[in-house]
């Protein structure tokens, strides 16, 4: 039997921008680990399992363990500087719970309070926000799908997105190669669309206005 691979779902833009403004509502927090879910395609392991001295603020990257990752291959990744920014209030926000160093991001509910973020805490997070978004296919993975689709939007090659990604082998980045692809194809439709509408316009035109645009 032939196996079957369906490309993984991204948001369209204004998909994206409604779960943002539910986002932009959370505590700082969530609003910083959604950044870094998207800044750093992590999987939802990666992100909850981060410690604080996995974070490397002076030049904006990540230590990614090879314990907490699918395929056991540490690796690397840089964050925005606007991440870094919220980043630095979480640290700061985070002080006022724990002074321990350890797990990055901390339960602040009264049964586990300053106990590690659990996987299904988190999940709920996102999973709240997708229901207040209207996006209730947003889930903890969307946000790695989409980063590295972006990546391949903005040209980086195979093995570099994969390398960002973890990927062991690159089978699994050609999902996103293929997914840029598809905007490619929508961005050519659309110009055949403005071509076939030109056409048809010139057709329909009176013949002195034809004549004017064709000499």
């Amino acid at each position: 039997m032939p196996r079957l691979t369906k490309l993984p779902w991204i948001p369209g833009e204004q998909q994206w921008l409604s779960v943002l403004e539910v986002a932009k509502r959370e505590p700082v927090r969530n609003r910083v680990m959604l950044a870094l879910a998207y800044d750093a395609a992590l999987r939802r392991e990666e992100l909850c399992s981060l410690r604080t001295d996995d974070v490397d603020p002076a030049h904006r990257t990540l230590r990614i363990r090879a314990e907490t990752t699918k395929n056991r291959l540490e690796r690397v990744v840089p964050y925005s500087a606007p991440t870094g920014v919220l980043l630095s209030d979480y640290l700061a926000h985070r002080a006022t719970i724990s002074r321990a160093r350890g797990p990055l991001f901390l339960s602040e509910s009264r049964r586990n309070h300053a106990q590690p973020l659990s996987l299904w805490t988190w999940s709920k997070v996102v999973r709240r926000i997708a229901l207040a978004s209207g996006v209730e296919r947003f889930s903890t993975h969307t946000t790695r799908h989409l980063c590295l689709t972006d990546l391949a939007r903005m040209g980086w090659e195979l093995h570099a997105i994969a390398s960002f990604a973890g990927h062991r082998h690159t089978d699994s980045t050609l999902q996103y190669i293929h997914l840029s692809g598809r905007d490619l194809a929508d961005k050519l439709a659309r110009g055949m669309d403005h071509i076939h509408a030109w056409r048809i316009q010139m057709l329909t035109a009176p013949a002195g206005a034809t004549a004017e645009v064709t000499r």
